[in-house]
């Protein structure tokens, strides 16, 4: 579970709902219908952009922002150079059967073991990478969309409320009410896009260089153990991917 989000998000909504408590109760910022144009009209903007296949599969996506173990690099390297080391002493088909952390170190073991060449190696779990980095680019554009796209619906909502305010002119006891309603669209596209849409996108796009990174980490190591290198040497190789603390800390 990914608690910053989370916090993150409640965070802001508890803040926004503690200052509308104090500025006279929450009951004077709620209009189902400034909701209905802001929040549906918006989904139904984003599904324009969108095939329907793509924006329904945004949701499981999404899902990664919330509850989502990023794999620790450091963990991995070890586990991998444990591999190395058994595959020098037994050959590659002492991996068969070997219990790994994650599907993906899992199947490119498997392929090593069936004799795949490199290239074909390499080609197959670079076409898992890409497609595992095109659902997390996917997924944020439908949300970064959706953050583009509220605070205009807000907007136009805004201006069907003057509509309907200038259209009662002649009754001066209804205008700052009206007014008040119409202005509350603005502030519910406001909030979709900066509290939920654009947050989930960032961490979207967040995950993807997390998940690019740790499988190209698995690629380059499966490819020297299969060309028999030496596990120090892989070693030394895949801390390159650690950040410079981390590297200095592995070394100590």
């Amino acid at each position: 579970m990914d608690l910053a989000t989370i916090i993150g998000m409640i965070g802001a909504m508890a803040i926004i709902i503690v200052a509308m408590v104090l500025s006279g109760g929450v009951g004077m910022f709620v209009d189902v219908p400034s909701m209905l144009i802001v929040i549906v009209g918006s989904i139904f903007v984003v599904l324009a952009k969108f095939g329907l296949g793509q924006f329904l599969g945004a949701g499981k996506v999404a899902a990664k922002a919330f509850m989502f173990k990023t794999d620790d690099p450091a963990e991995i390297i070890d586990e991998i150079v444990g591999l190395a080391d058994e595959a020098r002493k037994g050959g590659l088909l002492s991996l068969e059967g070997k219990e790994v952390s994650s599907d993906f170190l899992q199947g490119g073991i498997q392929l090593l073991v069936d004799g795949h060449d490199p290239d074909v190696v390499k080609t197959l779990l670079s076409k898992d990478k890409d497609q595992t980095v095109e659902r997390h680019e996917q997924g944020a554009s439908i949300f970064s969309a959706l953050g583009d796209v509220s605070p205009a619906m807000g907007m136009i909502g805004t201006l069907v409320g003057l509509v309907a305010m200038l259209s009662n002119m002649d009754d001066p006891k209804s205008i700052g009410p009206a007014m008040a309603v119409a202005l509350l669209t603005t502030l519910y596209g406001a909030m979709l896009a900066n509290m939920v849409a654009i947050p989930i996108s960032d961490k979207l796009s967040l995950r993807r260089g997390e998940e690019e990174t740790s499988k190209n980490l698995v690629i380059d190591a499966l490819l020297a153990i299969q060309a028999g290198q030496n596990p120090r040497v892989i070693s030394d190789m895949l801390r390159k991917y650690l950040p410079q603390g981390m590297r200095v800390k592995e070394d100590e």
